[in-house]
């Protein structure tokens, strides 16, 4: 199967707020790897480094040490993310614009041709179930038909690999339950999606494989089926065992 992430002995780390501070380091000499056509949960804690290891993914913060590569292609070069698409955690888009005139401005983005827009467009909106509301401004839509929206802007130009932060934050159950579906239907379709995600039964049901990382450093990593096999437990226990958590014992009158 052909490698579409790969990172190696990745190391990232922030500079101390003052000169005499020590570099915070976000992210530990990491190595991962994801194959085409997996869908892949990233996972970890509150400042873990999940999202500092997407930024690296996109572009946006150089790593320290190592290295990180889509599709063979160092992350660095422009061309290696021209085959990707990405929903943040936290979007923001003019919500004044219908669904279909903000897809068709993200078609233009990518240089998109009008037909092939037209095309791309009525596909998306029915794969999000947004037919009835695609003429709608955004602003009447709810948190889940938001976060709809989002996962059809990063489809726009077809992409191989779909990077997700945290897709279904926020979302009630109903919500979370349709942005599973989607993933699934991508999975189908042969795309390989890479999201980060608290919801661990979301991430039980849909995923191929999971990489649990804490403090910048990676726990574990390997497929849900075997992972839960061999612990004899479910993924959420794994994870709170890894991450050191111990519950408390309720409080008595």
């Amino acid at each position: 199967m052909d490698t579409i992430i790969e990172l190696k002995n990745l190391r990232v780390e922030y500079k101390g707020q003052s000169g005499g501070q020590d570099p915070k380091i976000a992210v530990r000499d990491l190595n991962l790897r994801v194959e085409a056509g997996q869908v892949f949960g990233f996972l970890g804690p509150n400042g873990a480094g999940k999202t500092t290891t997407m930024n690296v993914l996109l572009g946006f913060v150089p790593p320290t040490a190592g290295s990180a590569s889509l599709f063979g292609v160092d992350v660095r070069e422009p061309i290696a993310r021209q085959r990707i698409g990405y929903l943040p955690e936290l979007t923001y888009y003019y919500k004044f614009l219908t669904a279909e005139e903000l897809l068709r401005f993200y078609a233009k983005i990518f240089g998109l041709t009008r037909s092939e827009t037209d095309k791309r467009i009525i596909a998306l909106v029915k794969l999000v179930e947004l037919e009835s509301a695609s003429k709608r401004p955004i602003k009447t839509y709810s948190k889940g038909m938001q976060q709809r929206v989002g996962l059809a802007q990063a489809l726009i130009n077809n992409p191989d690999l779909l990077i997700l932060d945290e897709p279904t934050s926020g979302l009630d159950p109903l919500g979370r339950m349709k942005v599973r579906e989607i993933i699934q239907r991508l999975k189908n379709e042969g795309k390989t999606v890479f999201f980060s995600s608290h919801e661990l039964g979301e991430v039980e049901t849909v995923c191929d494989r999971v990489a649990i990382i804490h403090q910048g450093e990676l726990k574990m990593e390997g497929s849900v089926s075997d992972l839960t096999a061999k612990y004899q437990t479910n993924l959420e226990q794994i994870f709170l065992d890894i991450i050191g958590y111990q519950s408390k014992a309720p409080l008595r009158n």
